[in-house]
């Protein structure tokens, strides 16, 4: 008769025991803490709280943006990191914060389904993503690779975040003064300062903005006292049960494709950067997020993605203990189930949001031009250079198509056309050897250009 597993073989599968870095206290140089290491409970406690405020800003905006109760998402940004840190065993450090990829979904569901219609849209890219999350587990991620190389990947990311652009400036010009003071903020903390200061300027420029909405009366503070008087210090998020409706697919299943991008790249970076391969855990990962944003789709906040901001505290910090992660989400739900902070977040006015978002959907279309660069995509292929063009016009201007009583939108059209266009020319050009080189491959040939 076998022996019941222990107490502490179950703990290690689920990424719950780890053993103490040196004394607790210091990292030496050149060493980094691993996942599966913890620092003392006074320093594990404090990185935890860094993470909290480095994703607190990205996280915020996107229900400030959408609509969607902020405490809400704030919920499901915690219950999603707990779910990820336990089907990663321990092993991936990450903040599963909200994602800006839905926001542009998120909005155009709103103005036909209502909130109700925008979160099954969020569901079906969850579950989605789950399943391709269990194929990667499975198949390995070649094949994805294959489908979505780095112009691939690089296109439907930046058109992502340059089809938010007429968004940013609705709210811009509706309060134009404090929303150039945030962005001015923003601007200058970002080269003011160092370190977290620095990593942290959106959070800080809106700050700054909303002070400045305060003094120039654009900020209504009576849902703070509202929530005080009815729901007093702690209680629950508002919650809300999704709807169905097919004719979203086209808008939602796309920024699957731009969230399998964001977790893989994760996973690498991570590997990178504590000497460890985190390979056979990419599929992991993806089913993680997909599952985190299935369930916070079917309770009311937003989708979730492996944050970037958080990456930042581990690079400068040298820890990357999921121990500072489970402080980290368990501070998130903290508070999230205080009304009032919940009602002092949603009273930031639009002047603000719009200097954020002009930064922030920039930023959104600029990571897809990085991986471009990162990743030396020849544009003198004509390959290359009309797959990119296609997409980019497509999705900035915005592109519909109503086909069977489903409509297709511009991130919808442009995803698509990115794929069809980039497959489609690269079979016929390598049968026809009709534009000289591999479009994945650097044309060593060309002399650079004098321009840059």
């Amino acid at each position: 008769m076998s022996a019941a597993p222990s107490s502490d073989s179950t703990s290690q599968k689920l990424g719950l025991k780890w053993s103490l870095h040196g004394d607790g206290r210091h990292v030496a140089p050149g060493q980094v803490v691993a996942p599966q290491e913890r620092l003392a409970c006074g320093r594990t406690i404090s990185i935890g709280a860094q993470h909290v405020v480095a994703m607190f800003g990205a996280t915020f905006l996107v229900p400030l943006l959408t609509g969607f109760p902020p405490a809400t998402t704030l919920f499901f940004s915690g219950v999603g990191t707990l779910l990820f840190l336990l089907l990663t065993a321990g092993r991936v450090p990450s903040y599963l914060g909200s994602s800006f990829a839905f926001i542009a979904p998120i909005g155009a569901a709103m103005n036909q389904y209502g909130p109700g219609g925008a979160l099954g849209g969020v569901v079906m890219s969850g579950l989605t993503l789950f399943i391709i999350g269990l194929v990667v587990q499975v198949a390995g991620t070649a094949w994805l690779q294959a489908l979505m190389p780095p112009l691939v990947t690089g296109s439907i990311v930046a058109l992502i975040g340059f089809n938010l652009a007429p968004s940013a400036k609705d709210n811009f010009m509706k309060a134009p003064v404090t929303a150039l003071v945030t962005l001015s903020s923003i601007v200058l903390i970002s080269v003011l300062f160092r370190g977290i200061l620095g990593r942290l300027s959106i959070l800080l420029g809106v700050v700054i903005g909303y002070i400045t909405a305060v003094c120039r009366g654009e900020v209504d503070f009576g849902s703070i006292s509202e929530a005080w008087e009815t729901e007093g210090l702690f209680g629950l998020p508002h919650f809300h049960a999704p709807e169905f409706h097919l004719a979203l697919a086209g808008l939602f299943v796309p920024v699957v494709l731009v969230l399998v991008a964001e977790n893989i790249g994760h996973v690498k970076s991570v590997a990178l950067m504590t000497g460890t391969n985190l390979d056979h855990y990419a599929g992991r990962a993806i089913m993680a997020d997909g599952l985190a944003t299935t369930v916070a789709g079917a309770g009311g906040g937003s989708g979730t993605t492996t944050y970037a901001e958080n990456i930042g505290v581990m690079a400068a910090t040298k820890v990357y203990s999921t121990a500072a992660y489970w402080v980290a989400a368990v501070v998130a739900l903290l508070l999230s189930v205080m009304p009032v902070f919940g009602a002092a977040v949603a009273t930031v006015p639009a002047g603000v949001l719009g200097g954020a978002a002009t930064v922030l959907y920039g930023m959104i279309g600029m990571l897809g031009v990085r991986i471009w660069v990162q990743n030396r995509v020849d544009f003198s292929n004509q390959v290359n250079l009309t797959t990119a063009a296609v997409a980019l016009i497509v999705g900035i201007a915005d592109y519909t198509w109503d086909i069977f009583g489903l409509q297709f939108a511009g991130i919808a059209l442009g995803t698509g056309a990115t794929l069809v266009v980039y497959h489609l020319m690269t079979f016929i050009a390598r049968r026809r050897r009709s534009v000289g080189h591999d479009p994945l491959e650097p044309d060593a040939t060309e002399h650079p250009s004098p321009l840059g």
